[in-house]
């Protein structure tokens, strides 16, 4: 039986033909209210949305043949991807099918706001001729300033160094190389805020990117600074951005995304310094076209071959290798992920070294399961099939060493990351089949990777472990895994503690201003 696959989003007609010319039944029911939706998922091996239908748990629950979901796009905020995961449900995006169009409609927003566009076009039609109004300004010369310089944030500086204006970037991933190659200057978000008269956004929203132009740094802003986001809603506080508008500290906004969407109210509506458009990035008959036919041809293939392309929760791996290498790609993953939760600055270089066994097998999707996990903290949306190009987009140098030997485990794996203040290195291997973590900062231990993870380096003087326990229980958070490191007597050491109850700001605060503690960092796996 062919399988059956349902588009619940409105996706280009290329993408029907694709399904039916592999022999995949494709039918398409759009606008399906969520009782709707549950009615009918059972039937179905494959879901292919947009961005309208939202794949939450309940749905996921509900689908019990479901075997992939695909996102014709790159943003996944509308899946529950643990739920997908827990039911073996592969998720699938395409990353790169609308980048140009994003960038595009970015760079149209700037001239929209530079030159008042939409108000002048209304007054104008209104038979008003206001000529003297509308006074603009140029873009030519003006220093734009990009959070993040990605993909789609590196086609905006290559538009804008057409316009001739000077282009300065925050990401903390770019290499001064690579800012060099696509012409920006890289600063940090401090000397952004203060230099840039406008402000582009083009970075996921994550922990660290939530709210990143907070009220706090948009008061650090230049006035008149103009601000664009067509990346994602929540990467501005939009209350704090309005009442900067009214005053006039910020010359304009257009933005294209919301905190909630669909946007029928929002704090920047009713201003006449805001170009509002309803998530148009992605909207063109080439985006659309190019996204529609990637996630018909992902699909097919998986339910055809289980042939994994640009999955978010599920390695590249072919059926033969898949039980030798699924291990050994968990422990990639998550010692990428300890070595990505424990980076602050830009990212020069990272190098995995294999030892042992392992040596001898294909590491390549290793590779970039801890290549994914390191940069997944400040890269939401990536996956072990865009982790590369993304470095390499970022000017971040990826190096692989094998050694046949290893002097104490069978196979041991280990993942060291260069940054702007120096290297820092995080080995795992297998025990049992389990990851576990044997080595930070040069200091043996033995942990097993839990949900939610504290982490302490300190001086190694007595009743450290005492006040940290005393703290912990204070704050009700259960101690599930203890798990020690050391130089020396009294000196270097580290604590990695598996928690029941991930540590909040104020515990984190309270036990770096324990005695003798130099860093201490909530961690999640």
């Amino acid at each position: 039986m062919a399988p059956r696959v349902l588009i619940a989003d409105k996706l280009s007609p290329a993408a029907i033909e694709i399904f039916t010319a592999r022999g995949v039944q494709a039918d398409v029911k759009t606008g399906l209210s969520k009782d709707e939706l549950l009615k009918i998922i059972g039937d179905y091996d494959g879901l292919a949305v947009r961005s309208a239908t939202k794949a939450d748990k309940d749905v996921i629950a509900a689908a019990k043949t479901l075997k992939v979901i695909g996102r014709a796009g790159i943003g996944v905020d509308n899946v529950d991807i643990p739920a997908a995961t827990a039911a073996g449900v592969v998720v699938m995006n395409t990353p790169f099918g609308n980048s140009i169009t994003t960038a595009e409609h970015a760079i149209a927003m700037m001239f929209a706001l530079a030159r008042q566009l939409p108000a002048a076009d209304a007054s104008t039609q209104a038979g008003k001729w206001e000529k003297n109004r509308f006074m603009g300004v140029e873009l030519f010369g003006k220093t734009l300033g990009l959070i993040g310089a990605g993909n789609i944030g590196g086609i905006v500086a290559d538009r804008a160094n057409g316009l001739k204006m000077k282009v300065i970037a925050y990401d903390p991933f770019l290499s001064p190389e690579r800012a060099v190659e696509i012409g920006v200057e890289k600063v940090e978000l401090e000397d952004l805020l203060a230099r840039a008269e406008v402000i582009t956004l083009h970075t996921p929203l994550t922990d660290k990117t939530r709210n990143i132009l907070s009220r706090e740094n948009l008061a650090k802003t230049r006035k008149g600074v103009l601000i664009v986001n067509c990346a994602r809603g929540g990467l501005v506080d939009e209350v704090a951005l309005r009442e900067l508008l009214d005053s006039g500290h910020v010359g304009g906004a257009g933005f294209d995304v919301f905190v909630e969407e669909p946007a029928k109210a929002n704090p920047l509506f009713g201003s006449d310094k805001v170009v509002a458009t309803p998530h148009l990035g992605a909207s063109t008959v080439e985006a659309q076209e190019n996204v529609a036919l990637q996630v018909a041809e992902q699909m097919s293939d998986y339910l055809l071959t289980g042939a994994v392309s640009n999955a978010l929760n599920s390695p590249s791996i072919t059926a033969d290798e898949a039980p030798k290498l699924k291990p050994f790609v968990a422990l990639a993953e998550k010692l990428g992920a300890l070595a990505g939760q424990m980076v602050d600055v830009g990212l020069k270089s990272i190098d995995i070294a294999y030892e042992g066994d392992v040596a001898g097998l294909n590491v390549k999707p290793m590779t970039a399961a801890a290549l994914a996990g390191v940069l997944r903290p400040m890269l939401a949306e990536i996956n072990m099939v865009s982790a590369p190009a993304v470095a390499k987009e970022r000017g971040i140098t990826l190096s692989e060493s094998r050694q046949e030997q290893s002097p104490v485990y069978d196979n041991l794996m280990r993942i060291t990351v260069t940054t702007q203040l120096g290297k820092r290195a995080f080995a795992g291997t297998l025990v049992g089949g389990s990851p576990r973590v044997v080595e930070v900062k040069g200091m043996e231990l033995d942990a097993p990777f839990a949900t939610a993870m504290l982490y302490v380096n300190n001086l190694d003087k007595p009743g450290f472990i005492g006040a940290l326990g005393i703290l912990l229980a204070e704050a009700g958070v259960n101690i599930a895994t203890f798990n020690l490191g050391r130089t020396a007597a009294g000196e270097d050491a580290i604590a990695l503690v598996g928690v029941d109850q991930a540590p909040d700001e104020a515990l984190l605060a309270k036990v770096q201003a324990l005695p003798h503690v130099k860093e201490a960092r909530s961690l999640t796996f």
